[in-house]
């Protein structure tokens, strides 16, 4: 293990980090003791303090198991951001069961797979998600659905607009196998003995990967309070930290950044259901929001609004997240505004959020930073396994307490996403990058989305990264694009900036990179586009966007 970074380890934090040897729930019921009148939630100006957060998990975690769940179930989390996710999260775990949280633009089809694979009888769905799932419903093992209307928690009177899902009364249900939230609430059941601890199972985020159907991530209560652990002491988060939650929580950055560090610490979450940069403004400036957990386009979005100079956003003290590289320019300019710099940092589903992350003193820029508490990170040669030196492009590779258990029901899986390097088990994270001198990370590309144009190897975010570098070009995605001779060549799919559309060709961009890059880099073809297609998260589809790429070219191919 390289211990090169701790030359630039933020002072005033220490390397190691002992972590409870209890299970997430015990977080709650913890803060609930210690502050039981302290907002753990505002929603939209209405608040919920943290003696309330925990009698409603109880109260759910109870029926649950009225129900019919037991210690190591599945249950399917199928919701927005909402204070009713936080209490579902928290209850099924308090039931002993296992939190799956599903992607709430998934329907009906995708649904089917995540409950053939979990096995799960009972799911927890938003109401505006209903219509998804009642088709499923009986189906495999799923027998019951609590429905959540999320206006439910709106108790006070708000200046803030809210969104349709949100301002939606609750609507009666008729199909006995829909339960009304407010019902199974009201009925105030009890849990039995909290039966779970840290080597028990708590979550199966589910990882797309590259190829075939989703998978789930097997984590424990133990790999799970690892990043909640470490996202709070490296942020410096207190029990007066108030957090902006924006990211969708059945995400792992947003599930433990604006989530379960919170809680563990014992203060507030300033929590939005749909993302509206101007909303997020006033709150900011209303809650004295310190931290602000995003991705990238995020930050890009709400710096890019006119009128953000009109808010005090002074309260913050520390703004990061992932997902994509910050450029330079708005990195700039939210310092400019803020006195801040983004901390960018780098997780994965398998690793439940961030291993890496800059530090808060000395972060550099479209970088992912250096390995976190008690974390062994290495580069590797794909083929062979050896360690690389620095400056040597190979896979990232990493190896502590937060990493998986391995791939739900998938050994074999499982077995080819470890390699074993000096008697400890690394996780292979299919992510290309290199560490420089200092000991910090940098990310290349995916493994799988290299694009081999006449055997020279392209990586579509190196491109980018360069592309960013036009005063024009506001986004950039690159693919690869079937070519007769080459087999594939590089297209760039482009949003430019709103003061530049109109001024410029595809042509001229092409003309531009070739100054700027290699010329097998160069991309063949620039598509100019209103947008870029994105994931619930945030991050732009350029896996969707390929496969777009290569069905219309074979079409017309074929025609």
């Amino acid at each position: 293990m390289s211990d090169r970074h701790h030359a630039v380890w933020p002072e005033n934090i220490p390397k190691h980090l002992s972590l409870p040897q209890t299970s997430l729930y015990t977080n709650l019921e913890v803060s609930a003791l210690r502050y039981p009148q302290r907002d753990a939630i505002n929603y939209y100006d209405s608040p919920i303090t943290f003696s309330q957060l925990k009698q409603q998990v109880d109260a759910l975690a109870g029926y649950l198991q009225s129900l019919g769940v037991e210690k190591g179930d599945r249950v399917l989390l199928f919701m927005q951001n909402a204070p009713q996710f936080t209490i579902s999260y928290y209850a099924i775990l308090r039931a002993n069961a296992i939190v799956v949280p599903v992607n709430p633009m998934n329907r009906a089809a995708e649904l089917e797979h995540y409950l053939e694979d979990t096995e799960a009888s009972v799911a927890i769905c938003g109401q505006e998600l209903l219509s998804a799932i009642a088709p499923v419903v009986g189906m495999v093992n799923l027998r019951h659905v609590i429905v959540a209307a999320y206006n439910d928690y709106i108790v006070r009177d708000t200046d803030l607009p809210l969104p349709a899902e949100v301002e939606t009364p609750a609507v009666a249900l008729t199909d006995p196998a829909h339960l009304a939230w407010k019902d199974v609430i009201a009925a105030a059941k009890q849990p039995s003995e909290l039966l779970v601890g840290p080597d028990d199972l708590a979550v199966f985020p589910y990882s797309s990967g590259t190829t075939g159907a989703p998978k789930g991530c097997m984590h424990t209560h133990a790999s799970v309070m690892a990043t909640c652990v470490q996202g709070a002491v490296w942020s410096h988060g207190t029990t007066e930290s108030v957090t902006l939650a924006t990211l969708p929580y059945f995400h792992v950055t947003g599930m433990q950044g604006s989530m379960n560090s919170p809680i563990y610490c014992g203060s507030l979450v300033v929590l939005m259901t749909r993302w509206d940069r101007r909303v997020a403004a006033k709150l900011i400036e209303r809650y004295q929001v310190s931290r602000w957990v995003n991705i990238v386009t995020m930050a890009i979005d709400l710096l890019s609004d006119p009128e953000v100079e009109n808010y005090d956003l002074s309260s913050l003290e520390n703004i990061g997240g992932g997902g994509a590289a910050m450029p330079a320019a708005v990195s700039d300019k939210l310092f400019k505004l803020t006195g801040l710099r983004y901390m960018e940092g780098y997780g994965l589903s398998e690793t439940i959020a961030g291993t890496h992350i800059n530090p808060t003193d000395r972060p550099k820029s479209q970088c992912l930073g250096i390995p976190v508490f008690d974390i062994d990170s290495r580069i590797i040669d794909v083929e062979s396994g050896k360690e690389l030196a620095p400056g040597e492009v190979g896979e990232i590779v990493t190896h502590g307490p937060q990493v998986f258990q391995g791939y739900w029901k998938r050994p074999q899986e499982t077995q080819k996403a470890f390699i074993e390097l000096d008697g400890k088990r690394f996780f292979r994270t299919g992510d290309l990058g290199y560490i420089d001198e200092e000991g910090y990370f940098f990310i290349v590309d995916r493994v799988k989305r290299m694009i081999n144009a006449s055997g020279f190897k392209v990586w579509p975010a190196e491109v980018e990264s360069l592309m960013y570098r036009h005063p024009a070009i506001q986004e950039s995605c690159v693919i690869s694009t079937p070519h007769e001779r080459r087999g594939e060549s590089v297209k760039a799919c482009v949003v430019l900036s709103a003061d530049m559309k109109g001024t410029l060709t595809e042509q001229a961009v092409i003309d531009w990179c070739k100054e700027e890059m290699a010329a097998y880099k160069v991309p063949n073809v620039v598509e100019f586009r209103d947008e870029l297609p994105r994931s619930p998260t945030g991050k732009v589809m350029w896996r969707a966007l390929q496969e777009q790429e290569w069905e219309s070219q074979k079409a017309q191919q074929a025609s």
